[in-house]
């Protein structure tokens, strides 16, 4: 991985530290275990390791723990976010958030279960005053299991 789609200097991922620098996820809901690589302003590679040990696998479902697709679709709006964290300058005096605000073309072929590594594939689509459209694939084995087309709105707080 050169500088140029390396999400921090060195040419090293970014791990959920890095990561929680980024975005406002804390756990349970932070879906991202490590941003792979990112070309900003472009598309960003991120993954999600799924344990037995999600809090969410107590309820779906008891006795075949499979991952909700909606979390699934999270983790690739997330992944979105670090992508916009990592391809603009934000002043420190006026944080942005990103919030997703419309899901199109959501499909989902296959379910997610512990064990699995969701590889978050993003693609920034076109961006339209403070809001970003996004593609996104999650992949298991390099199987695309759900893809979507997401639109993120900004909202400065304070």
């Amino acid at each position: 991985m050169n500088d140029s789609t390396s999400p921090s200097a060195g040419g090293m991922p970014l791990d959920v530290r890095r990561i929680t620098q980024l975005l406002p996820h804390r756990f349970p809901f932070l879906l991202i275990d490590r941003v792979l690589s990112c070309e900003p302003g472009k598309r960003l590679t991120a993954i999600k390791n799924v344990t037995i040990n999600e809090p969410f696998f107590q309820g779906h479902f008891p006795g075949h723990p499979v991952m909700p697709g909606v979390l699934v679709i999270e983790a690739l709006a997330q992944a979105s976010g670090a992508l916009v964290q990592l391809s603009v300058t934000n002043d420190p005096n006026q944080p942005a958030l990103f919030y997703l605000v419309k899901i199109d073309k959501a499909r989902f072929s296959r379910v997610v279960v512990p064990g699995d590594q969701l590889v978050l594939e993003v693609e920034q689509k076109r961006t339209l005053k403070r809001m970003g459209l996004f593609w996104g694939q999650a992949k298991v084995d390099g199987e695309v299991v759900a893809e979507a087309e997401l639109l993120c709105a900004e909202r400065r707080e304070g």
